[in-house]
């Protein structure tokens, strides 16, 4: 299985997953132009898309959407209660090509298990299985649950949301207080707080790959979700490098990770 983040954070967030027998996209929230860009990248090619899976209707998970489905003829999956809010903003992807799931599914060989996670709309997780491992994706988040956690436990990556600095927000001068009040909130976006606490329950559970995601451009940076979440870790015992790798998902495909 290999994974290929296209972008991550509130400028778009795209996720490519391969197998042996699929290749799908998790959101494509940038232009197709720019989706097909940076698949070509590893060698992929809009034609080789099999599906986008969604996770909510917000525009920088679903941007290049329906520009990408109707130029590849690729099907779309969501949840039945995603699709209320993504319907009205299709206009150009063909009735054939929206599928609903509202469980347990597959594409090819790639067991798709959703999870409900708590936002501001209906808003779904993923985790993603075939013979070659178990991928999870968590982002859009405002805080997590046992129910997540049990769902994702035994992957060996996971992309977590990582979105804001506590400090950060608070003192943000550009963002008025009701938007920050909606990030810090229980339907918000996680801290790096809230994501170090919930990667050490990963940790002990056998994940050995973790991969910051969707940061905040104005309360979060990089080098400080890296440093501040591996501190906290390593203060409970448990060493980036040795106990689990840490990386951080960028507005740019940076790695690839592959399962074996």
């Amino acid at each position: 299985m290999r994974v290929f983040n296209l972008s991550s954070g509130s400028d778009g967030n795209a996720t490519y997953i391969e197998t042996d027998g699929v290749r799908i996209l998790v959101d494509d929230g940038i232009s197709c132009a720019e989706t097909v860009k940076r698949l070509n990248l590893i060698g992929v090619s809009g034609e080789d898309i099999d599906a986008i899976v969604l996770t909510h209707e917000h525009t920088d998970h679903m941007k290049g959407v329906d520009v990408f489905s109707k130029k590849f003829n690729t099907p779309i999956y969501a949840h039945n209660d995603v699709w209320k809010g993504v319907y009205p903003k299709l206009s150009k992807t063909a009735e054939a090509n929206m599928r609903i799931f509202d469980g347990q599914f597959e594409i090819g060989d790639l067991l798709i298990s959703p999870v409900e996670i708590p936002h501001d709309v209906k808003c779904f997780g993923f985790t993603l299985e075939s013979g070659l491992g178990k991928v999870s994706l968590l982002t859009d988040l405002g805080h997590t649950t046992d129910k997540i956690f049990e769902s994702v436990k035994g992957s060996q990556l996971v992309y977590l949301e990582a979105n804001h600095d506590v400090t950060m927000l608070r003192n943000s001068t550009k963002y008025p207080l009701a938007l920050k009040m909606r990030i810090a909130g229980k339907n918000g976006h996680l801290s790096n707080d809230d994501s170090a606490d919930f990667a050490e329950k990963l940790v002990l559970t056998g994940t050995r790959q973790i991969v910051l995601s969707h940061l905040s451009k104005e309360n979060n940076t990089p080098d400080l979700a890296y440093t501040y979440i591996s501190k906290k870790l390593g203060d409970k015992g448990i060493v980036e490098g040795t106990h689990v790798k840490i990386d951080v998902a960028l507005t740019v495909p940076v790695r690839i990770f592959k399962l074996k």
